[in-house]
């Protein structure tokens, strides 16, 4: 048809008809993404229906399938004190059927080390893109931000979405109880109402400096607990996408 790019011109259909056709194709976007997500022991603890691993789960399977939808690419690395599974990114639909099956599959296992995953994986990553990080952030927080820093010299947008279970934060345990450490067995005896206090003090200073660092470093800091609808992490991911364009 008038108007037409004479590039896009298919010619050996030309040569087999006569007749000129022009190419139509559907062509994937440059954005590649990669879901970070925690898999450590931390992760098992849940208060309620539903593990932090769970819902880890269900939103990485979630944006999985939007990233696929919009015909980005999309890969999943899993972590505790190192890489325990890295499948690198790519944008075909039946993807997904890939890392849903890998998601079922997770066991929770090892200590929390952020550091060397991050740092391992920011040398990985060869080109640039938007690391999605899921994780309950149970590590030092200086090492964290290390690693976190790292993706950001490597020039990759960074969207942290901070997991935590709602007794984690309002610490509401109302009878004296043992607390035991997923990670490393370690057990102590104490009465709630008598560190509640202190506790939910230091999980607010906690959260205030991720938020800070964030906010100066130019990451997307999203804190969500267990019973927080999956919506809001698609919203923000895809508010996220909306400014790389």
């Amino acid at each position: 048809m008038p108007g037409d790019e004479i590039k896009h011109i298919d010619w050996k259909v030309l040569g087999k008809t006569d007749r000129y056709y022009v190419k139509q194709y559907e062509e994937e976007t440059n954005l590649k993404s990669y879901i970070l997500m925690d898999v450590s022991g931390s992760m098992r603890y849940s208060s309620g229906k539903v593990t932090k691993i769970e819902y880890a789960s269900y939103l990485a399977a979630s944006l999985t399938y939007l990233m696929l939808k919009q015909r980005d690419s999309v890969g999943l690395a899993l972590f505790s004190d190192k890489i325990l599974k890295y499948i690198p990114p790519r944008s075909v639909q039946t993807y997904l059927i890939h890392i849903l099956r890998e998601l079922e599959n997770i066991e929770p296992q090892g200590r929390t080390n952020v550091s060397p995953a991050f740092h391992a994986l920011a040398e990985k990553i060869k080109r640039r893109g938007l690391v999605i990080i899921i994780s309950d952030l149970f590590d030092e927080p200086d090492k964290i931000v290390s690693g976190l820093k790292h993706f950001r010299h490597k020039k990759h947008e960074v969207l942290l979405f901070h997991i935590l279970d709602p007794f984690e934060v309002s610490f509401a345990f109302n009878r004296e109880a043992v607390f035991l450490d997923m990670e490393t067995g370690e057990e102590i005896n104490t009465l709630p109402w008598h560190i509640r206090r202190e506790y939910r003090r230091q999980v607010k200073d906690m959260l205030y400096f991720y938020q800070k660092f964030c906010r100066e470093n130019r990451i997307d800091y999203v804190l969500m607990n267990t019973e927080t609808e999956l919506d809001k992490a698609l919203s923000e991911y895809l508010i996220k996408r909306k400014r790389l364009y």
